[in-house]
């Protein structure tokens, strides 16, 4: 175990590199002090991943030529990762997407943003039943309602979903299977106060670095708190970890009703909490495909567990029996504070939902939820997954505010929030990310009903699994017309039959949501280079466009366009023209006309001007009696939660059984839908690493992080690599039961991986792993199993 302070940490990480970027050309220099050398700074929540931290943005003479950490803010306190000390760098590759382009004869040529717009709007016009958005948790807040007001409000059609789908669908499952809401009860305040980490499945340290560094940090004050690592392969958590329990793929399903059974064999549970505060539930045999299953009898329950002795889980999950007996023993204890955290371990994977439930189960269980310290804390991948997709409801079952598609009551409320006739909103809900992709990838006279799809903020063509099936396919069908709205040529746009260039990041107006519920907003503060566009101004522009040709839902119940603004003195701006756009804030007026649908599940925002004023304020905002707004860290607890009923402790206001009490979940293990065998001997994991943000289209064109990370590579174990003849850098060919991609190998690299297993970061669109990998998913997230499918692996000729 390394013991290092949180500077030390995330220096390190960083390289101690702090640089500027500099119009067409990035160097490294010493940052400015703020106040002096006459920069403009300006706060921002940072462009990757679904942490939060916020950035001082200075600029000068219309580019972004410095980053700094924000001190005021509460998430990162001043510092920040490698990726964000560089997040100025994203906006500046040479490669930037400038102008609209259309195939024609096979190759992007330039036209208009009119005849970009037209085009658009006319294949709508032709067949809007078989058109299809989807978008991403790097949408802001006001770009998912602008799209799922267009969709859904506009278009009567529900075929919009998003790349959360790939990365958080578990976690929202899971939150609504327990509690009967979605997103964390605590925070990252959490970690401050905990006793133990347990990270499942989880490499805190490389993927959540800055908030990781808060724990180590405690160490160096000469605080205890002990980080268990339950992974399987070793990585840079493993080294600050006090316990690596290894275990085998799927496994963690086990482990989890261990210690449940540990907890109710020793009596170590908490009986008071439980009785009070708990349900118990399982699936429903005669009804499996029902997500919200039928209730169980704490005797059952026991019944249920009884299998899952220490011995029993060893031989499932490979960690010794004393390991599990430890991790029952610690949960047992109420004299401490224990805070479960995970990520893409546990929410990719075909019984995703079923983990998360376990999870939140050995908690409650235990008792140790609601108190500071004691928490199940999801984690997210992307800056607003959780503000865009979960809160203001871009899947293809949502509506805003925690509404569902399905339930007629919510549209009756959605059509009242938008203004819309009564029955506009269609009452079947789309099709979710892997359905949607099969569809578009799927001949018309085979079956499909997408035809045309407009992708926004994302890239799909680099992060879908199974690429041959579910984005390759759409090469050689004519009948189908993809639209792709980005920064930088990638692997979707390859694809594309029309180019749209999307403004990023400080170049529009913005506001996202984090992992801790936090809202964040930001103003733009440079422009875009040459035709690039906000995305959400595209989307309205195309609404408008629709408007014109006659197409009946885009009004509203009152015969006006449904994205119509007014200023100050009540006069209409024609946003839809882009030299108007910026004449009002039309994020402010998409976010006001939003707040209303946070109520109904006490998801309450501020206004807008709190955000402007705040480092990000932590839902529910409630207005307090002074006019000031108060926001929430540990919700359903009464010493925080102002909906808490005064006297209750604890209250699950929103719980599936309607009496306040949260389910504890038996779920069973069951074994992956795909293992090794004498064809495909290895197991194949795929991730992120430090210095790339997901697909690596932006990260990747900021040099010192491509110098510091150029490609990527296979990680081997020692002993297959002897087996295989390869030594670190020797190319060798990964094969799965769908395509085969030859990658260099490390051995003895930043991971180890036990014997029989691989892992493969997915960031290099030279070497798309996700043509490899599985597309089966879980069967009520529908989260794709990216951690787990079989390969072979050779050594390439």
């Amino acid at each position: 175990m390394l013991t290092v302070d949180r500077r030390e940490f995330l220096t390190a990480a960083a390289m101690a590199a702090a640089t500027a970027a500099v119009a067409g050309k990035a160097k490294a220099v010493s940052l400015p002090v703020m106040g002096q050398g006459g920069l403009k700074w300006e706060k921002a929540p940072c462009r990757f991943c679904g942490t939060g931290c916020h950035v001082m943005v200075g600029t000068e003479a219309g580019k972004v030529v410095a980053i700094q950490g924000d001190q005021k803010a509460e998430v990162n306190r001043g510092l920040l990762c490698v990726k964000g000390y560089h997040v100025g760098l994203a906006m500046y590759g040479p490669d930037r997407l400038t102008t609209p382009m259309l195939r024609k004869n096979g190759r992007l040529e330039p036209i208009t943003w009119d005849e970009a717009i037209d085009v658009i709007a006319r294949r709508i016009m032709a067949n809007p039943r078989t058109f299809a958005m989807y978008g991403s948790g790097q949408w802001t807040i006001p770009e998912g309602v602008a799209a799922n007001k267009f969709m859904k409000g506009g278009l009567s059609n529900n075929y919009l979903d998003g790349n959360p789908r790939l990365c958080m669908a578990s976690a929202v499952t899971g939150f609504l299977s327990t509690f009967g809401v979605d997103e964390p009860p605590g925070v990252y305040d959490d970690l401050d106060v905990c006793d133990v980490a347990i990270m499942w499945g989880n490499n805190m340290a490389e993927m959540h670095p800055v908030i990781f560094s808060r724990l180590i940090d405690r160490r160096s004050r000469g605080e205890k708190v002990m980080v268990i690592d339950l992974g399987t392969r070793r990585t840079r958590t493993t080294d600050h970890a006090d316990e690596y329990l290894q275990f085998n793929p799927q496994s963690d399903l086990a482990i989890a009703n261990g210690i449940a059974h540990l907890l109710l064999k020793n009596g170590t549970y908490d009986k008071r909490y439980v009785e009070k505060f708990c349900n118990f539930r399982q699936l429903d045999p005669e009804k499996p495909d029902v997500m919200q299953g039928k209730p169980m009898t704490f005797a059952e329950y026991e019944s249920a567990l009884a299998e899952y002795t220490p011995e029993r889980v060893e031989q499932i999950s490979g960690v010794p029996a004393a390991k599990i007996r430890m991790l029952g023993d610690l949960f047992g204890r109420r004299d401490l504070r224990i805070n479960s955290l995970w990520c893409m371990g546990m929410n990719q994977h075909t019984r995703g939902t079923a983990i998360n439930c376990l999870v939140h189960g050995i908690h409650l269980l235990s008792g140790h939820l609601g108190k500071p310290g004691d928490a199940a804390t999801s984690l997210t991948g992307q800056p607003s997954a959780c503000g865009t997709v979960r809160e203001v409801g871009t899947l293809c079952h949502l509506l805003p505010g925690g509404r569902l598609i399905a339930n007629e009551e919510h549209r009756k409320q959605a059509e009242g929030f938008w203004n819309l006739p009564e029955g506009r909103i269609n009452p079947k809900p789309g099709y979710h990310t892997v359905l949607l992709f099969e569809k578009f990838c799927t001949p018309t006279d085979k079956g499909s009903d997408v035809q045309t799809l407009w992708v926004q903020v994302t890239n799909p063509g680099h992060s879908l699994p199974n690429l041959p099936k579910l984005f390759r396919g759409k090469k050689d069908l004519q009948d189908k017309f993809l639209i792709v709205s980005d920064v930088y040529p990638t692997a979707t746009t390859e694809l594309a039959d029309l180019v749209l260039p999307s403004a990023m990041w400080v170049e529009k107006n913005g506001m996202y949501g984090n992992s801790e519920r936090r809202t964040q907003q930001w103003f733009k503060m440079v422009d875009p280079p040459g035709q690039a566009r906000d995305d959400c101004w595209q989307t309205i522009a195309v609404a408008r466009r629709l408007f014109d040709l006659g197409f009946e839902g885009m009004k509203d119940k009152d015969g006006k366009f449904l994205f119509t603004f007014t200023n100050a003195k009540g006069d209409e701006v024609p946003v839809w023209d882009w030299n108007r756009y910026y004449d009002i804030n039309v994020d402010e007026a998409l976010f006001e006309s939003y707040r209303p649908f946070t109520r109904m599940k006490h998801k309450d925002l501020a206004p807008y001007s709190e955000y402007v004023k705040a480092r990000g304020l932590r839902w529910p905002v409630v207005e307090q009696p002074d006019g000031s707004w108060r926001e929430t860290r540990w919700r359903f607890s009464e010493f925080d939660d102002p909906y808490v009923k005064k006297g209750a402790e604890m209250q699950f206001y929103h719980s599936v059984t309607k009496d306040d009490k949260a389910l504890i979940w038996f779920r069973p293990y069951e074994a992956p839908p795909e293992v090794p065998d004498a064809e495909y001997p290895f197991w194949l994991c795929t991730g992120r690493v430090l210095e790339h943000w997901h697909t690596g289209s932006m990260t990747r064109r900021i040099p010192q992080l491509k110098r510091a990370m150029p490609e990527s590579y296979v990680e081997l174990n020692r002993e297959d690599a002897v087996r295989l003849g390869v030594r670190s850098g020797d190319l060798v060919t990964i094969t799965s039961r769908r395509a085969a991609v030859n990658l260099p190998a490390w051995i003895g690299g930043r991971g180890d991986p036990p014997k029989g297993s691989a892992f493969v970061p997915f960031f290099d669109e030279a070497m798309l792993i996700n043509l490899v990998t599985l597309d089966a998913h879980d069967p009520f997230s529908k989260q794709p199993d990216y951690k787990k499918c079989a390969v072979s692996i050779t050594k390439t000729v």
